[in-house]
């Protein structure tokens, strides 16, 4: 009853700069990632409200050109205007039991083949591979579809990463809620972000 997220929400994408422009010409769309190590499974992928993130990570992708299938020649950041739609909304505790669910169905189906993992990258600790979180979002979306319930358009949830802001802290420096979307028509449109003018309060 509640999956349906009300009003539109920023989103940005970090990539090339030649692929912000084709984007906004209309020349081509987003092309979907469809890795086994989605973070929230398959789809376009935004960062929520926060354009610095997007392009610290497309800076990221240029000095490890390795682990983006496009070369990133000059970072840049493209937004987009999204409606949520039907959201599994991983903030929302429902949801979460949603999940676990998957996983169950998930573990039932994979006795024979071994259940995938969700890795970390050389000796970072932040598990930056999902292979398992992926295959669980996947077959919650499967099972749905199975059933004939209504699908999700997105999927949203808030991510942990990165060193510790200072001692004890509860805070990491690369803390972010990520947005993965499945249905390209919550993409109500696409921007180029612009800075503040200092000569104004910022809003």
């Amino acid at each position: 009853m509640y999956s349906t997220r009300s009003g539109l929400t920023l989103g940005f994408h970090g990539c090339d700069e030649s692929v912000v422009q084709e984007v906004l010409n209309g020349k081509t769309f987003m092309k979907i990632s469809a890795n086994n190590y989605d973070w929230l499974g398959h789809g376009n992928y935004f960062w929520e409200n926060s354009p610095s993130r997007a392009l610290e990570f497309a800076e990221h992708l240029q000095k490890f050109p390795g682990r983006s299938k496009g070369a990133i020649i000059k970072p840049a950041v493209i937004g987009a205007v999204i409606d949520l739609g039907a959201c599994l909304d991983l903030l929302d505790y429902q949801n979460l039991q949603l999940l676990k669910n998957g996983y169950e169905i998930l573990a039932d189906n994979e006795q024979v083949y071994g259940m995938p993992r969700n890795k970390s990258i050389g000796n970072l600790g932040d598990l930056l591979l999902r292979e398992l979180d992926c295959a669980v979002i996947e077959s919650v979306h499967t099972v749905r579809e199975k059933l004939g319930y209504f699908p999700f358009d997105s999927v949203r949830s808030v991510f942990y990463e990165g060193n510790e802001l200072y001692p004890n802290a509860g805070f990491r420096e690369k803390d972010h809620v990520q947005i993965c979307i499945r249905n390209p028509n919550c993409i109500k449109g696409f921007f180029l972000p612009r800075e503040s003018d200092n000569h104004f309060p910022k809003v």
